[in-house]
């Protein structure tokens, strides 16, 4: 396990790297530590500004991240023309360093803090369409009811797992707290969250009661407009 001195000078050398990385124009802070909200198990979040093509610049990074700091594996996250390269390393601690183009570069969150260069107005990213979660929320009830009448037991979980997922992130919208990842889960009131236990899977000879529980919990995040139309509906799959 990492410690926070170990985080935070690996932090101060990868700024620095890229502050003396002609390559470089601009670095932020991204993440918990941008809005001082760090704790013992907050991982490293770095945006880079790069100049040109960001080809050979990740590739430097990417091979500092070996060589110096004892990375053990990695993965790309695509989106738009920005790879954020996510690090695993030996003391489990999670480096995500995201290579923008120097004219996208700039906060499309409130989790950036400009550490040198120039940031560029962005639009914020959007929440979830709450009607494409409701949309995925009916398709997954479908599924767990064809999934419980064959038998077909972990299938069956997994889907009313997703339709716990998708409705919960329907509340995290009704109350503005973040609905991606469920990092907004445990922001919502206790008398939101409290029901939703009743549609935990407690073992695989446990799949009507928590269908039906989170059949009438999606119901009633789903809104004046979706639920007299779904409700009916969504009933008859989970009886």
């Amino acid at each position: 396990m990492f410690t926070p001195d170990e985080r935070n000078r690996l932090r101060v050398a990868l700024i620095e790297a890229a502050r003396s990385d002609g390559r470089v124009s601009g670095a932020a802070l991204t993440g918990s530590a941008a809005v001082d909200a760090e704790d013992a198990w907050s991982d490293i979040d770095l945006a880079f500004a790069v100049s040109g093509e960001p080809g050979p610049v990740l590739a430097d990074f990417t091979e500092r991240m070996y060589r110096e700091h004892d990375a053990v594996h990695h993965m790309d996250v695509v989106f738009e023309r920005t790879v954020f390269r996510v690090f695993l390393l030996a003391n489990t601690l999670q480096v995500d360093l995201a290579f923008w183009p120097a004219a996208g570069f700039g906060a499309t969150t409130p989790k950036f803090r400009l550490l040198f260069g120039t940031a560029n107005d962005r639009e914020p990213a959007p929440p979830p369409d709450p009607r494409r979660l409701a949309d995925l929320a009916w398709l997954h009830s479908l599924h767990a009811r064809s999934s419980i009448a064959r038998g077909r037991r972990w299938q069956a979980e997994y889907m009313i797992g997703r339709v716990r997922e998708y409705a919960l992130a329907l509340a995290c919208l009704r109350h503005g707290v973040p609905a991606v990842d469920g990092r907004g889960l445990d922001r919502l009131p206790a008398d939101v969250l409290e029901p939703f236990e009743e549609a935990l899977v407690r073992g695989l000879d446990d799949l009507v009661r928590p269908f039906r529980a989170v059949t009438e919990l999606l119901i009633g995040e789903l809104g004046p407009e979706l639920a007299p139309r779904l409700a009916p509906v969504l009933r008859e799959l989970a009886s």
